[in-house]
């Protein structure tokens, strides 16, 4: 049976939001509009994932503690969790972890590096995978391991059965481009330079990040009980 994931949707209503999660999760996956507070009964579902956002998880906004709070109560249930750029950022928050301001921007397909984790079964140490932050987790959760970073700082946690990333592997050029042109706080040259970096080649290139979701899945699946694949 293909695990019953909730999808945390932070994306201010962002249409490829769900559609590159759809794609991407081998589960059956409900989404759930954070932002306007719709928020699961967390025990009806194997899993969360939790998406970006172009919010600060340190805004004083109801909805942003709102979902804190459930993601406190998910997780303090056992609930194995995802989280993507923002929600990487929430959940570390949510574990007492501390999420500030970098004072740039890591916008367009980077080079990241993992320590060998589960979560990165099948991806090459060094991967390409695209990005788009200006927060970033500075100070990871007590017990929590670093399992992937760059030159920007943290992009990857785990802390039992959760993780976080801060890249977006689920991305595909439609939702890069998107986004980039979406930055109308920054410079034309650099939106335009960034969106040149979009190819056919920097996609590919970034594919093998993808597995991180079977990878997810394949924990929610043993969490719950079920034999993976690699176990039958």
């Amino acid at each position: 049976m293909r695990p019953r994931i909730a999808l945390l949707d932070a994306s201010h209503e962002d249409p490829n939001t769900p559609r590159n999660f759809r794609r991407e999760l081998d589960a059956d996956v409900a989404r759930f509009d954070v932002v306007d507070r719709e928020f699961p009964d967390h025990e009806a579902f194997d899993g969360l994932v939790v998406t970006g956002s172009r919010a600060s998880v340190y805004w004083d906004e109801p909805w942003i503690d709102e979902t804190r709070a459930f993601v406190r109560d998910a997780l303090d249930c056992g609930v194995p969790a995802l989280g993507v750029c923002w929600g990487h950022q929430l959940l570390a928050d949510a574990l007492g972890g501390t999420v500030e301001p970098m004072g740039e921007y890591e916008l367009g397909y980077r080079t990241v590096r993992h320590s060998g984790a589960d979560l990165f079964e099948g991806v090459p140490e060094e991967f390409t995978v695209f990005t788009t932050h200006s927060d970033a987790v500075t100070e990871l959760p007590e017990a929590a391991d670093r399992i992937a970073k760059n030159d920007y700082g943290i992009h990857g946690f785990r802390h039992g059965n959760v993780y976080g990333i801060q890249s977006h592997p689920e991305y595909d050029p439609r939702t890069a481009e998107e986004v980039v042109r979406g930055k109308d706080h920054l410079p034309e040259e650099r939106i335009e330079s960034v969106c040149a970096g979009i190819t056919d080649e920097a996609y590919s290139a970034a594919k093998p990040a993808k597995s991180i979701f079977d990878n997810f899945c394949r924990t929610v699946r043993a969490t719950r009980g079920e034999a993976t694949p690699a176990d039958d």
